[in-house]
């Protein structure tokens, strides 16, 4: 028990910043005493006892705002920046290295018994308010962005953002420390927005070409319309001339 604490006190200070000592992390960091009271909770849990194990689980959302049901298996070096509003279910399993930020959901999506929940990889990193809902695998090395709804499998080494979640990279590159850039993240509507902007662009400098070349073309046919027509204006001039001229 002891060594897994100063593991998660390890990786406190090897994640965020703003930690100065130890102190500090274990009197004032949420996340850090949410992971310890369920490691108790678990334990009591793995021995087929139930009310006191979920006494436990509630008295550590009353304190840290951050809900872990005492079933959920959680591996080693597991995270959790501010921590408000973090929900985890009875059937998840969160695999070693993981980051979730605040408003994070790992849930379900059913009533159906067994697993229900997800299982998250090794080195994942969840950003504020995204959802991970179903039972299905998220793969190591993964990355999904702020506000993401993920409902299907996501293989390993790449990026999800949106809702609901679509993988935008795939770096098919492993990596043995979690990625905490989740704010530098692809827009795929923003990337297709421009691509739309640059289709519009394209398509107005052709308008204006295909403009230019119907005034051109109408300019060349009113100055052909008009040597017509001073050349039937003469015509019928000579003529009028030759009757006056046979007339006399």
């Amino acid at each position: 028990m002891f060594g897994q604490m100063k593991r998660d006190i390890q990786v406190i200070f090897e994640r965020d910043p703003a930690a100065k000592s130890i102190w500090e992390v274990i009197f004032c960091y949420p996340g850090f005493h949410a992971v310890l009271f369920h490691r108790m909770a678990h334990w009591l849990y793995c021995h087929n006892l139930v009310l006191l194990p979920r006494m436990i689980s509630q008295l550590s959302r009353f304190l840290t705002g951050i809900e872990i049901h005492p079933g959920a298996k959680i591996g080693q070096g597991l995270f959790i920046d501010h921590g408000t509003g973090v929900v985890i279910g009875e059937t998840t399993e969160v695999g070693d290295n993981v980051t979730l930020y605040q408003g994070v959901t790992l849930g379900g999506t059913g009533k159906e018994k067994g697993k229900r929940h997800p299982t998250i990889g090794n080195n994942v990193v969840i950003g504020a308010g995204a959802r991970v809902l179903g039972s299905f695998k998220v793969g190591d090395n993964v990355k999904i962005g702020a506000g993401s709804v993920v409902n299907k499998p996501v293989p390993s080494d790449t990026t999800v953002v949106g809702v609901p979640g679509r993988i935008v990279l795939h770096h098919g590159v492993p990596i043995k420390d979690p990625d905490l850039r989740h704010d530098d993240l692809p827009d795929p509507v923003n990337e297709m927005l421009k691509c739309l902007m640059q289709r519009v662009e394209y398509l107005e400098e052709r308008l204006k070409e295909e403009e230019s070349r119907y005034n051109v073309f109408e300019i060349i046919q009113h100055h052909d319309t008009s040597k017509r027509g001073i050349s039937a204006t003469r015509e019928r001039e000579s003529c009028d001339v030759r009757m006056r001229s046979d007339d006399v």
